[in-house]
C-alpha cells in the first residue's frame, strides 16, 4: 500500500488538485481545509507525510508545524510546505519553522507528484531536496540524466528543455 498523505490546504481548487495528482498516481490523500481539521485527522491515522499550507484563516501553517513538532505522537511525520509565500527568505523562515521542505505555489501539475515523492524516498535530509524546477541545479540535470531522479522530477527536466528550446 502506498504512504498516506494529508493535505491541509484552504483554497478548495488547490485541494481538489493536489488530492487528485495523489490519488492518480495511486497513494490515499486524506484532505482538510484548515489547521484544526488537520490535525484532528492526524491523530490516530497512520500517515508518511503532510502538506500544508501556510497562509491559512484560524491556525496558519506555522500553528499546524508547532503542534505536529510538538505531538509525540505525529513529531515523526514529514512536513512540508506548499505555500505561494515565495519572498526572499520565506523557504529559510519556512524551514526555520519546523517544515522539513517547502513546495513553491503554483503547483506544476506535471512535476508535482515527483516533488512529493522526493520526501517519501530521499535519505538525504528533505530541506537539501530541489523542489521547483525554477531551483533546479545543474547536477540535479545530471541526475535526471543518469536515472536517479523520479518521474515527476524528469519529467519537470524535459519540460524545462522544450521551454528553453532544446532537444532531448
Amino acid at each position: 500500500m502506498k504512504p498516506r498523505i494529508l493535505i491541509i490546504e484552504d483554497n478548495a481548487a488547490n485541494l481538489e488538485l493536489m488530492a487528485y495528482l495523489l490519488g492518480a498516481f495511486g497513494y490515499t490523500p486524506l484532505t482538510a481545509s484548515d489547521g484544526a481539521e488537520g490535525l484532528a485527522l492526524a491523530r490516530g491515522k497512520e500517515l508518511t507525510l503532510i502538506l500544508c499550507d501556510i497562509g491559512m484563516g484560524d491556525m496558519d501553517g506555522y500553528a499546524v508545524v508547532r503542534h505536529v513538532k510538538a505531538d509525540p505522537a505525529l513529531q515523526k511525520i514529514r512536513l512540508v510546505a506548499v505555500t505561494a509565500y515565495a519572498m526572499v527568505g520565506d523557504r529559510d523562515k519556512i524551514l526555520a519553522a519546523g517544515f522539513d521542505g517547502y513546495i513553491a505555489k503554483p503547483i506544476d501539475p506535471e512535476i508535482f507528484v515527483g516533488q512529493v515523492e522526493a520526501f517519501l524516498t530521499s535519505d538525504r535530509p528533505p530541506a537539501e531536496l530541489v523542489l521547483s524546477p525554477q531551483a533546479a541545479t545543474e547536477p540535479d540535470r545530471e541526475a535526471a540524466d543518469a536515472g536517479q531522479l523520479s518521474h515527476g522530477e524528469t519529467i519537470g527536466k524535459r519540460n524545462r528543455n522544450k521551454r528553453n528550446g532544446k532537444r532531448e
